[in-house]
């Protein structure tokens, strides 16, 4: 399927329910949030109402073949506010990585228990990060041992959305350290196991609506099949990672890569709120003689994160399409798309304080939150050095652009006749030689055919 910047309708609905939600619904409560760092049960509940909060509304997104659902959900969410918004789709995070891990049995037990129902609501914590390893996942040092029909697991967790309050963890623990990363698999970890310690409730710069936490596994113990994959799934793949000296999938890795373009999408939001607010007051704000919006030194640097929005956003799409058709990032698309949609929203926060002068410093205005939120995108998930990492492995053996690797779509004539092919140059030429010795009254009907028509302009109505 080809890409392009139509919604389709379904689309365009959910881009206006979601911006209505987050306006009417979200920024109205963010504040407080962030203010008393309390989790949004009310809020969460709202968004389960209006169907954001379940596992079938995530895996239906997902499944889009255009790629843009998501990407279009994430933006307007976390447009209203990235604390909240995390809260509402954090635990789509583990559910990724129980799609990516799962037989489809273990899919259909674990996912409901990831976001409950309206007026019984769950919570779902992928657990990951660890103190020494932090973005380094080839380093994570919480292991697990097999013991008669239960796993042990024990080890060191931090930054951990959800953790120690989710019904569900999904736990990255090593079963063979010398196969590294690859030597690594998935656990569900349910809330209240003992051996399952909530060591502390961190306090964050920003997104503080989120609950973020550090967790300790001591003889953790749990089912055999909570394994996801199950046991032979798991020893093909270590004994073909063992013949191919480490090379193998990790199903981690995998949940990273399909969730970096949604985690762009989240930036984005962030930045375009910034981004439209600070216009917005530079519109109104008179200063030597007119809006401060009409002076250089106000306007250019907007003008630059215009452009630098749009372009973000189209990186954000392009890995997000290709994720969708399944395609290889050759170039580390999905890390482009991270790096860029980050940097972007902490210049947009930065830029909107510096527009908004004293009242952009507190927080009589929205924006320092903003500022204090952005930041975070440009840590986890990978920081932007670890993105450079990627992407920069990708330059010792450089595939060519992606639109040379797309195979043709359109009809089969096209090749020999379309527009720029040789055929149609060279009858072009002919034709124009012909014109040249043609009377001008008589090529009037044929220029009328030939020339391109005028399209009509679409009135394109601002959203509140």
């Amino acid at each position: 399927m080809s890409y392009g910047f139509s919604l389709t309708p379904a689309q365009q609905d959910l881009v206006e329910r979601t911006h209505a939600f987050s306006r009417d619904v979200i920024r109205p409560a963010a504040e407080h949030h962030d203010r008393v760092e309390e989790f949004p049960w009310a809020v969460l509940e709202q968004a389960a109402q209006e169907g954001f909060y379940n596992p079938l509304f995530y895996r239906d997104l997902i499944g889009d073949p255009t790629g843009l659902s998501l990407p279009l959900f994430m933006e307007e969410l976390f447009w209203g506010c990235a604390g909240i918004g995390l809260s509402i789709v954090m635990p789509a995070l583990a559910l990724s990585a129980i799609a990516q891990a799962a037989t489809p049995e273990q899919l259909m037990q674990w996912a409901p228990e990831c976001f409950g129902e309206p007026g019984d609501l769950k919570l779902a914590a992928l657990c990951v990060s660890e103190p020494e390893g932090g973005s380094d996942v080839r380093n994570l040092r919480t292991q697990a041992r097999r013991d008669g029909d239960e796993w042990v697991l024990d080890g060191h967790k931090i930054w951990i959305g959800n953790g120690g309050i989710a019904d569900v963890h999904v736990v990255n623990a090593t079963v063979d350290p010398g196969l590294g990363h690859r030597g690594q698999a998935l656990f569900v970890v349910p809330g209240g196991t003992p051996g399952l310690q909530l060591v502390r409730k961190l306090e964050k710069l920003g997104c503080r609506a989120s609950h973020t936490a550090e967790l300790r596994f001591e003889g953790c113990r749990i089912p055999a099949e909570n394994l996801l994959g199950g046991d032979e799934r798991l020893e093909r793949r270590l004994a073909e990672a063992s013949a191919r000296n480490g090379d193998g999938r990790s199903s981690t890795l995998g949940a990273f890569e399909q969730t970096r373009p949604m985690v762009a999408a989240q930036a984005l939001g962030i930045a375009r709120a910034a981004f439209e607010f600070a216009c917005e007051y530079a519109s109104k704000r008179e200063a030597f003689g007119g809006p401060i919006l009409d002076k250089q030194g106000i306007s250019f640097p907007l003008a630059d994160l215009a452009a630098d929005l749009d372009a973000a956003r189209l990186l954000t799409w392009r890995a997000s399409w290709m994720a969708a058709q399944q395609m290889e990032y050759h170039h580390a698309e999905g890390s482009m798309a991270k790096l860029k949609a980050s940097e972007v929203a902490v210049r947009a926060t930065e830029h909107a304080i510096q527009v908004c002068g004293g009242y952009g410093y507190v927080r009589d205005l929205p924006v320092e939150k903003w500022y204090r939120d952005a930041k975070l995108y440009t840590i986890f998930e990978g920081t932007s050095e670890i993105q450079r990492m990627v992407i920069g492995r990708t330059l010792e053996d450089p595939a060519p652009p992606l639109h040379h690797r797309l195979p043709a779509d359109g009809r089969a004539l096209s090749r020999r006749f379309g527009r720029g092919t040789k055929t149609r140059s060279l009858a072009a030429g002919k034709a124009m030689r012909v014109a040249s010795r043609t009377p001008p009254a008589l090529m009037r009907l044929p220029m009328k055919v030939l020339t391109p028509p005028q399209k009509p302009r679409r009135d394109q109505g601002s959203r509140s």
